[in-house]
């Protein structure tokens, strides 16, 4: 919205409010008789209803051939100012000193570059009924309201932010990237996630969408599978949108000024591309070979295959980002001189490192921290593990430590957790895809301590949780170790939280 102030100049003006065949005459006799008029309408064009006509009555005349010329005319008029998309909110003063106020909603079309070619209406993948004949037929979102349409400018309509979008943390344009999915236009539909999302094949394998659970379309039937058509987006678009960035390649660095990134995991590559799009020198650093962090040594490759992870960081630093990995900051390279080298420095460092149980038994052979884990199964070098495996978490991470290690050759998974099947924060759906696999799930269930053969762990006993959460929603769990149970193991693998190696 755009807010215009008014005044009367010292020549006199004169402010007509509607668009029609009325207010044109009007606004036109004013300005004859040296008035400064300022017309103001809330339609996009001058015209009114009679523009909707197709005869006048009662002297059967063409409506437009009699408004055209009055249009014409009160357009070009040199004192006459056109408010169109425009409303009047605020009247102040008294006869002879009126101030009033104006606001202006925005065309989302510059009118200026606007040529009226109709090239984007021919291409606008989303169909809206056509209220200028009354709801009776379509037209496109960016539109002339009729072809006389004075000024001859093109507008888009929106209608707000739909929930799909709000719901979404990057602010996806849902709506947008599935009109184009529609009518076959995958590359463009990409291009679209891209402008808030780097990461649109990733995003539609693991994200939790909660755009899905605010879709309007599911007060009728189901939500909109918005997260597999982001994914088919990705799929079917990559190799056109990648063909198209060879064809017009995005101008990179233009500023003298570098930044460095330390972690290329999704915030820093994310930091990356923003800056190397605004024109800043890029180098990102990290501790794997190869971009990704967590999207490449932590997430299992059942749910994110590498080649995605390959062609989605490629894009990222195909747009001049330079990146040095197998460099681990506070030890290769200390925090100081990277200071020294760059003008501004990003920490993306995520949370990289298990969260440990002080238990009896903590330091037995065979505890292993549930992102180590997740990370060497990812890289290609798996733990060994035995056959009977017990997982102590409840989250995302705890379920994905559990599929892994059945992939991996263990017959027997068990995972315990503090919640009830209710309060677990993992995803439904990962956990109903866990029991579908055959993990064994032990709710209310926490560890006491841990058993041992030696120093290698043989199993942990478990201790009833009778409280997770306070009344205040804050953990503080409380027990009954008079109910206790014991589950053997050949390996435990703990996944109940993360927490960031600050040691750099």
């Amino acid at each position: 919205m755009t807010v215009k102030t008014v005044q009367k100049p010292a020549v006199g003006a004169a402010l007509v409010v509607g668009g029609g065949i009325a207010g044109m005459q009007s606004a036109l006799d004013l300005a004859n008789a040296g008035y400064l008029v300022h017309l103001v309408t809330e339609s996009s064009s001058i015209g009114g209803r009679m523009a909707q006509l197709d005869k006048t009555f009662p002297t059967n005349e063409c409506a437009m051939c009699m408004l055209g010329p009055r249009m014409t005319d009160t357009f070009n008029h040199p004192n006459i100012r056109l408010h169109t998309c425009s409303y009047l909110e605020k009247v102040e003063g008294e006869k002879g000193h009126f101030t009033v106020q104006i606001k202006e909603r925005a065309r989302y079309v510059d009118i200026e570059e606007c040529t009226a070619c109709g090239e984007c209406e021919k291409v606008c993948p989303v169909t809206v009924p056509n209220e200028y004949n009354e709801g009776a037929g379509t037209r496109k979102a960016i539109h002339k309201m009729f072809p006389q349409a004075v000024p001859n400018k093109y507008l888009i309509t929106k209608r707000g932010t739909p929930p799909c979008r709000s719901a979404c943390p990057a602010g996806t344009n849902a709506q947008g990237y599935i009109a184009l999915i529609a009518q076959g236009k995958f590359a463009e539909a990409l291009e679209v996630i891209h402008r808030r999302l780097p990461f649109a094949g990733i995003c539609g394998r693991i994200c939790h969408h909660p755009c899905e659970s605010e879709c309007n379309r599911a007060q009728y039937d189901d939500p909109i599978a918005i997260a597999t058509l982001k994914r088919a987006a990705f799929d079917f678009g990559w190799e056109g949108a990648a063909a198209q960035a060879k064809k017009s390649p995005k101008q990179t660095t233009t500023k003298e000024e570098k930044v460095a990134i330390i972690g290329a995991g999704p915030a820093g590559l994310t930091a990356a591309q923003d800056l190397a799009l605004a024109g800043y020198q890029v180098t990102v650093y990290d501790a794997l070979n190869k971009p990704g962090g967590m999207l490449r040594g932590g997430i299992p490759r059942y749910r994110l295959p590498l080649e995605v992870v390959e062609r989605e960081t490629e894009r990222i630093l195909n747009l001049g980002v330079n990146f040095i990995g197998n460099t681990v900051v506070g030890k290769d390279i200390t925090l100081a001189e990277i200071q020294q080298q760059y003008q501004a420095v990003i920490l993306a460092i995520g949370l990289q490192q298990s969260r440990r149980l002080k238990i009896e038994g903590d330091n037995l052979r065979g505890i292993l921290p549930g992102i180590s884990f997740l990370r060497q199964s990812s890289l290609g070098n798996p733990p060994q593990i035995g056959k009977k495996v017990v997982v102590i978490g409840g989250g995302n991470v705890a379920i994905d430590v559990a599929r892994s290690a059945r992939r991996l050759g263990a017959t027997e998974v068990h995972l315990a957790c503090l919640e009830t099947r209710a309060e677990m924060p993992a995803h439904s759906w990962e956990i109903e895809e866990a029991l579908e696999e055959g993990i064994i799930l032990h709710n209310s269930w926490g560890p006491r301590r841990f058993l041992g053969n030696g120093d290698q762990v043989s199993g942990v006993e478990l201790m009833q949780c009778t409280q997770v959460f306070d009344a205040d929603k804050n953990f503080a769990p409380r027990y009954n170790q008079q109910v206790l149970k014991t589950l053997a193991a050949d390996t435990v693998i703990l996944a109940i939280g993360q927490e960031a190696d600050l040691s750099l």
